[in-house]
């Protein structure tokens, strides 16, 4: 078994001998670079979205394990091919770091030299964003778009305040958000009768009801009362009382969320104001 590469020049030595070894049959390709950022109780989650991803975005990932004690950084690099036309094989990167002690704190001097440069940057981070930290402060500096997914946070709709404050800074989605896409066109048809309502009943998760009443208070400018229903999916949405019908289609797969998530790169307005009106 390889040992540990223990600094950011050897995972660079590493990365540039898969270059290097890829010929003939293998085409080593990105189209961005994709960090994610895994504390300890989301890594198998983030394990299992990681492997159905590397096919549909080929990107260089890295990977990042904050560790509060210890020092240093212990990292390992791996290469996946995928098959192609003619036999031809595409070969992507993932880069699997664990931070200890400051590296945690400033993780952006590790993460800078691995970027593939002029590719987009999307950073994914579990759980709650710890606003005021450094380690976040600095790698929201490094992307272009962070992926979120609002379905991960205490305390909701609090914590949508504090992302409402980063949205000058950076492009952000929110995967919660992305899961009632099929329900937003479903109600909106529902106009002019809709602009009556004074109530939304939403069957789903925390997030997705506290979205969804932004979502309808930013649209008809006006408050709107909220009353959610505990579920681990959206299941059922009722205005004033009278339920809403069910919008065609299946719920997307965890990886196709943060698929089409990675196909983004602009702010999306709505959502920003949803988030706003979640608090409000």
């Amino acid at each position: 078994m390889a040992s540990a590469l223990t600094t950011v020049s050897e995972i660079e030595h590493t990365l540039a001998a898969l270059r290097v070894g890829d010929s003939g049959v293998r085409l080593r390709t990105n189209v961005m670079t994709h960090i994610a950022w895994v504390p300890e109780e989301w890594v198998e989650a983030a394990e299992d979205v990681l492997a159905g991803l590397a096919e549909r975005h080929p990107s260089r990932t890295i990977v990042l394990f904050p560790h509060s004690g210890g020092h240093g950084l212990e990292g390992k690099v791996e290469s996946d091919a995928f098959p192609m036309s003619e036999g031809l094989m595409v070969s992507t990167d993932t880069i699997r770091i664990r931070l200890c002690g400051t590296s945690a704190e400033h993780p952006a001097s590790v993460v800078e030299p691995l970027l593939i440069s002029d590719l987009p940057v999307f950073l994914r981070w579990r759980g709650v964003p710890p606003f005021e930290d450094s380690a976040f402060e600095e790698l929201i500096h490094v992307a272009d778009r962070l992926i979120v997914d609002s379905t991960e946070w205490p305390g909701l709709p609090t914590p949508y305040a504090r992302m409402a404050e980063v949205f000058d800074q950076i492009a952000v989605s929110d995967i919660a958000w992305a899961r009632t896409s099929r329900w937003r066109p479903m109600l909106a048809s529902l106009w002019p009768e809709i602009a009556k309502v004074k109530r939304i009943k939403v069957t789903g998760t925390e997030a997705q009801a506290q979205l969804l009443a932004g979502w309808l208070r930013s649209r008809l400018s006006r408050p709107i009362a909220l009353e959610h229903a505990p579920s681990n999916k959206l299941v059922g949405v009722e205005l004033d009382g009278k339920p809403a019908a069910f919008p065609p289609g299946d719920p997307p797969l965890p990886a196709d969320l943060l698929s089409d998530e990675l196909d983004k790169l602009s702010r999306d307005p709505v959502y920003e104001a949803a988030a706003l009106a979640a608090v409000t």
